[in-house]
């Protein structure tokens, strides 16, 4: 078979939600709207599109739609840009907008040698961006959606895994010590998407662990519990069966099965992490989903013709935003009311932290805080250390003469501990904590 890459957002949002996304080239014409073509589309999938040629079309599209609009939100070691689109019904979305309607966010390419959630999420901005229909409007009416479409771009740029400085970016976002992550935490702080969608890509490992493409959820037990629930529905009752709908195989993010029988054989990656992004979501109260297509071991047709395997990626990667699109039209209220009793959950400033464990996992009772402090208190030196950090993850923070003081009672109520208790693996100081208010 095949795989065309071509996607039409209009086959997402019509309102059945059940139109083919995976179309072959033209289709956007065909739908009443044409815009500029990705490297990858012109070549039939032979190479992927060069960095100046993002450029190109993300300017292009900015010029010639009035509903999308790309911000500049940081900048690389390198001097490259790291750039949010932002795309509504209309005109593009203001933050305050998104904060107060249904929102999702793409974060495609944090690792810069994984190019297939990129091309993926350039194409399927291009779409959104040109098309004329009234289902498209209708959708972008109701949900804001916002693309980081390279969060990466020095390695994209060098075809490798971490940053300029060789750094994960994406066990960065607790500390957030790398430009590429703060820029991420600006936008997570300053937008609150509903909806975090991480794309990425895996070598497969057969006969265990060999899917076109696998899925997983927030396993943080910091996770909200209908947040939690919202996330594992949009991968095991949407991505995953659609992908497997558009004839590709599915599976769970680190868990490697028996090949004749399906059941778990063990665990070789996907824990509770607080700094990686799909964990990261979920303790922000985010609904966060991370997507891995397969790029070896290659067919025969895929060695013969290296753009086989890529049409196979970037097809898939299609295939589970197609998913995504249809939980986000589908379950909207659902995914609104989950993310805004989250937030407001913390205000009352009740119930146990988790420093370890995960949905999966128990945590032991070391890791259990089950009466938190009310907050924590850092001294001058300490505060002048973090407050930058504070600051970028949006937590609230009192000032007095001695430092700065941090209380629970707070949207992020989960991630103060996380950051501040010396006990948390990923703390970003050694904060006293206190229990008078």
């Amino acid at each position: 078979m095949r795989y065309r890459f071509r996607t039409a957002l209009l086959g997402v949002v019509t309102t059945a939600l059940t139109t083919a996304f995976l179309a072959g080239p033209g289709t956007a014409a065909a739908a009443g709207h044409e815009g500029p073509r990705t490297g990858f589309e012109e070549s039939d999938g032979a190479r992927w599109t060069t960095q100046p040629e993002e450029q190109e079309l993300l300017a292009r599209a900015d010029r010639e739609s009035a509903r999308m609009r790309i911000d500049r939100i940081g900048s690389t070691k390198q001097g490259r840009p790291v750039q949010l689109v932002r795309i509504g019904a209309v005109r593009p979305p203001s933050a305050g907008q998104v904060r107060h309607g249904n929102s999702v966010l793409l974060i495609c390419s944090q690792h810069g040698n994984e190019p297939s959630g990129r091309e993926a999420c350039l194409s399927t901005v291009r779409d959104l961006a040109y098309a004329t229909d009234d289902a498209t409007r209708r959708f972008l009416a109701r949900t804001s959606v916002l693309v980081i479409p390279t969060a990466n771009p020095d390695g994209r740029a060098a075809n490798t895994r971490g940053n300029s400085d060789g750094v994960d970016i994406n066990r960065d976002h607790i500390a957030l010590q790398t430009a590429e992550a703060r820029a991420m935490a600006r936008v997570f702080r300053d937008y609150r998407p509903d909806t975090i969608y991480d794309l990425h890509e895996y070598g497969a490992t057969p006969p265990y662990y060999d899917k076109d493409l696998l899925a997983l959820w927030p396993r943080n037990l910091n996770t909200p519990k209908a947040v939690h629930r919202e996330a594992t529905t949009l991968s095991e009752r949407y991505v995953r069966p659609t992908v497997q709908d558009s004839g590709f195989s599915t599976g769970i993010y680190g868990i490697w099965t028996d090949p004749e029988t399906g059941e778990p054989v063990k665990q070789v990656a996907g824990d509770g992490q607080e700094r990686i992004l799909r964990n990261t979501a979920g303790v922000k109260n985010s609904v966060g989903l991370l997507v891995e297509t397969r790029t070896t071991p290659l067919t025969q047709a895929e060695k013969d013709d290296p753009a086989v395997n890529n049409r196979r990626r970037v097809g898939s990667q299609l295939a589970g935003l197609k998913g995504a699109f249809a939980f986000l039209g589908e379950r909207r209220g659902r995914i609104e009311a989950a993310t805004t009793t989250a937030r407001l959950a913390g205000l009352a400033d009740r119930g146990p932290v988790y420093l370890g464990g995960a949905d999966n996992d128990p945590a032991t009772e070391e890791q259990v805080l089950k009466d938190p402090p009310c907050g924590y208190r850092l001294d001058g030196a300490a505060y002048e250390e973090v407050g930058d950090e504070l600051a970028l993850h949006g937590l609230r923070v009192e000032h007095d003469g001695a430092g700065a003081f941090v209380r629970l009672r707070q949207p992020l109520r989960a991630l103060v501990p996380l950051l501040l208790d010396g006990r948390s693996a990923y703390h970003l100081t050694v904060a006293k904590p206190s229990s008078r208010c």
